[in-house]
């Protein structure tokens, strides 16, 4: 391993990813071409027009008090406006003064020079005459509308939003951390590396915008994503190499441990995240491929990171990994023995497995039952709040000229011999809207033609808002007309574009690609597990428990979004729909995360269950032990998902609450109840047809060989006096193993002595710690080997430095072999065999020096002879009745 080139590696990938991004631009999807069904054709029929468009504005008179207009002062400040407009190097026309219908407004018109793509930065000086001018004449009311002015007005408050979401988020996921690991550097490593793979991905995805133009809102994708996946991957790492340092693994050892572990499940979770976001692209709409290579660019980037980098962080910051600590935050996380929590919350599921999975899957089932009333709809200016001042403008602006809010926009493309036939064809639909209740009459559309004359669109109002069922009429009708009229012009394509018939026709093709994308998502998550864990039992319940999960998410969303009763909680106004976009979307974020949570857990349970655990017994270790890093990633998501649901825009809102819920859900219902009740349920079926591999021993080296023939020698628990006490902890608990004599993985015992198989599985080794041994120091102040981490008073043989728990643990008064919360003293033990080199036996060795509290410590040489002894050379094993029992 060389971690100095490893993270020098990664910086310069992620400074060259930055500079090329930056260097070659983003391609962005144009809306004309990304449409879908008739209103993608409409769009690509004016694309070929080639029109120049022109940034519109336009300012609305109204009176102040919203009631009858002065019509004389109307009209001397609308002179007023146009004269001081005409002034303005941003304006290229003004149009005269158009009275509304009722003459309750007055409209001027304003052109501005340049492209719509920046208006919104060059319209702040015709903000300013329209405010100037609105202060000069008491009594009425100025707004301005149009292209730049609404994207001003709305990029201010949603980039406030945004800006607040990440001022939150950011410091709510260290806070998190901090409180996961208690110290500051473990806290800020999976931030710091999270951040860093949304850098290079940022890059890399305005790269391959070049291939796949994107959308704009890939960078938040990829922020979401790679924050997500970033810091789970991180916890991970981090949980598996501290839990085992505290197991007496040197710091290299963890690392390796971890890698060969953690790392493993990072490359299939990341995998099956790719493979549920890869599912986007037979979606077959520019949106969903444009987030979905993103989402996939930041995924294969964090696992790299997890593969490279973020080992050599690791192995560089050595314990320094663990500090600055926070004093009682470090305590609560490094208490030892095992949580009570879990084990309780366990209880039901390992007790009675059916009948938990039957009452938790029921639940789920409830929760996802309003899905199945789910309606869906595209976010218009409906769903904008209306404490945004623009929106409560163009509300008024609607309100007086309805030809101004939802339009049709129809596109006729025939070759340039026929325009008069065209012309001829819209004019005769036109005057079929004139009388016509569905569409609006308060101006005359103007029809306009392509410089080649090949081209001609014309905008036809409605008095409807975007999202109503008269404006989905009025659109069935004029899709019912528009061939009529332009089916006598030869060689002529016509369609019907526009909000409305975008809206309908994108919810309708997402509606048909839908089971493709599910399908496919399932089919290829079903192979990757099967190729991962080798077992179908496995596959098809993933599969099914977290279809259960994303099924109760979509419920909590229907019953939320689609009715009224959280609007002033949420603060949005319920358009009675979902999002058309968010479920297909939600449903592959919440199957590839989903998933990398079962992976991680799965992982536990079959890798206690290849130690030759039961069936029961492998399910309650494997949760008990992955229960704090998928407890910890799931608080960060659920909280910064959950700043999602305070945003302005209604889409969101909806986002972060279908996430949070969904998260939610999944580490709670899934991970605790209906997962271990399933599988405890099954038993040897779990791992149907492929069975689980040959024992292996310390992730990856079999199992150690029996020990050589020889004298009998017995634990004390196999001794008459103790028959009727639990399964000894005798020489280490069942979460913290410990080896008492002999070297851990099978290794020659120290001065000839028989080595001891490990108990129970993860073996401890007592005498090769990293730190020497200081004779001026007491015991509980040196790290090692008499304590664990240095945590007073003493670990000894007993577990995180509590009172004492020797040859057992939870500390406690004193537990020598097993006999709980008692000042037990050591019988003398009949028929001990002598060490092949003739030594009694460790546990023959009478008791020096009592300790307070109850232990009693036996002083090693070097504090024996006058307190003069040099101190313990590092990492040399030394004879095991050195050590206290």
């Amino acid at each position: 391993m060389h971690p100095w080139s490893a993270i020098g590696l990664w910086t310069v990938f992620v400074a060259l990813c930055l500079f090329l991004g930056g260097a070659a631009g983003t391609n962005g999807i144009s809306d004309d071409e990304s449409g879908v069904r008739e209103s993608g054709r409409a769009g690509k029929i004016v694309h070929s027009g080639h029109f120049t468009e022109k940034p519109e504005e336009n300012v609305l008179i109204t009176a102040g008090d919203g009631g009858k207009l002065d019509q004389r002062e109307a009209r001397a400040a609308a002179g007023e406006l146009t004269r001081r407009l005409k002034a303005l190097p941003e304006v290229e026309s003004v149009g005269k003064p158009v009275p509304s219908p009722g003459g309750q407004a007055l409209l001027v018109p304003a052109t501005m020079r340049g492209d719509t793509e920046n208006a919104d930065t060059r319209v702040q000086p015709l903000l300013d005459v329209s405010a100037a001018v609105e202060r000069a004449h008491d009594g009425l009311r100025i707004d301005e509308v149009g292209t730049g002015s609404t994207a001003k007005g709305l990029t201010e408050t949603l980039g406030k939003d945004f800006e607040k979401a990440e001022l939150i988020s950011l410091p709510l996921t260290l806070l998190i951390l901090l409180v996961v690991f208690g110290a500051i550097i473990a806290a800020g490593v999976p931030v710091a590396l999270a951040l860093s793979c949304v850098g290079a991905a940022i890059g890399l995805s305005t790269l391959a915008s070049h291939v796949l133009p994107e959308t704009s809102a890939v960078s938040n994708v990829i922020l979401l994503m790679g924050m997500a996946v970033g810091v789970d991957y991180s916890l991970f790492y981090l949980k598996r190499d501290r839990e085992e340092r505290r197991r007496g693994k040197s710091h290299a050892d963890a690392i390796e441990i971890a890698a060969a572990t953690s790392g493993h499940t990072v490359v299939v979770s990341g995998t099956t995240v790719i493979v549920s976001m890869a599912g986007l692209y037979l979606a077959r709409e520019a949106t969903f491929a444009s987030l979905a290579t993103g989402s996939i660019i930041v995924v294969a980037v964090a696992v790299l990171a997890s593969l490279t980098v973020l080992p050599a962080l690791l192995a560089k910051l050595g314990r320094w990994v663990d500090r600055p600590r926070v004093p009682l935050l470090w305590r609560l996380t490094m208490r030892g023995g095992e949580s009570r929590v879990w084990p309780a919350l366990l209880r039901p599921a390992l007790s009675k497995p059916a009948l938990t999975l039957v009452v938790s899957g029921a639940a789920l089932v409830l929760l996802a039952l309003p899905a199945m009333d789910m309606k869906l709809k595209q976010p218009g200016s409906d769903d904008l709040s209306r404490d945004i001042p623009v929106v409560r403008a163009m509300d008024r602006l609607t309100h007086a000229f309805p030809s101004k809010g939802t339009v049709h926009q129809v596109a006729v493309r025939a070759p340039a011999g026929e325009a008069g036939e065209v012309r001829a064809a819209l004019k005769s639909l036109l005057a079929r809207t004139a009388d016509n209740e569905l569409f609006a009459h308060d101006e005359t559309p103007a029809i306009k033609q392509s410089s080649d004359g090949r081209v001609h669109t014309v905008d036809v109002g409605t008095p409807f808002s975007s999202n109503s069922e008269g404006a989905k009429r009025s659109l069935d009708v004029l899709r019912t007309w528009v061939p009529q009229e332009t089916a006598r012009v030869p060689d002529a394509e016509a369609a019907v574009g526009g909000k409305v018939a975008q809206s309908v026709d994108f919810t309708g093709h997402l509606v048909e690609r839908m089971p493709w994308v599910v399908g496919f998502v399932l089919l290829l998550t079903f192979v990757a597990m099967i190729l991962t864990f080798r077992s179908l039992a496995v596959a098809l319940s993933a599969i099914l428990l977290n279809l259960l999960s994303a099924a109760a998410a979509f419920g909590v969303l229907v019953s939320v979004f689609q009715h009224t009763w959280a609007e002033k909680l949420l603060d949005f106004h319920s358009s009675g729909a979902v999002v058309s976009w968010l479920p297909l979307f939600l449903f592959v974020v919440l199957f590839g995360l989903s998933m990398d949570y079962h992976v991680f857990v799965v992982s536990r349970i079959r890798e206690a269950a290849i130690g030759g655990a039961s069936t029961r017994d492998s399910v309650r270790e494997g949760i008990t032990r992955s229960a704090g890093v998928v407890t910890s990633a799931a608080v960060v998501m659920v909280g910064v998902f959950s700043i999602f649901g305070t945003l302005s825009m209604v889409e969101f809102k909806q986002l972060g609450v279908g996430l949070a819920a969904a998260i939610l859900l999944d580490a709670v219902v899934i991970r605790i109840f209906v997962l271990p009740a399933l599988m405890t349920a099954l038993g040897k079926w779990n791992w149907w047809p492929g069975g689980l591999p040959t024992p292996r021993h310390a992730h990856g080296g079999r199992a150690p060989a029996a020990p050589p023939a020889g004298p009998e020698t017995r634990l004390p628990e196999q001794e008459p006096e103790y028959a009727g006490f639990a399964p000894q902890q005798a020489y280490g608990s069942v979460a913290w193993q410990h080896q008492a004599y002999g070297q851990p993985y099978g290794q020659p015992a120290p001065d000839g002595h028989q080595q001891q198989p490990p108990y129970q599985g993860q073996a401890h080794n007592p005498y090769a710690q990293d730190a020497p041994w200081d004779p001026s120091r007491s015991p509980e102040q040196n790290p090692a080997p008499y304590g664990n981490q240095g945590a007073a008073p003493h670990g000894a043989y007993g577990n995180q430095g509590q009172a004492h728990g020797a040859y057992g643990y939870q500390g406690g008064a004193h537990q020598a072999y097993g006999l709980q919360g008692q000042n037990y003293q050591q019988p003398t033990h009949r028929s001990q065999p002598q060490d092949p080199s003739g030594r009694p036996h460790p546990r023959e060795q009478p008791r020096h020096q009592p300790y307070p509290g109850g232990l009693h410590y036996r002083r090693p040489p070097s504090e024996q002879a006058d307190g003069q002894a040099s101190p313990l050379p590092r990492r040399e094993p030394t004879r095991p009745e050195d050590y206290p029992h």
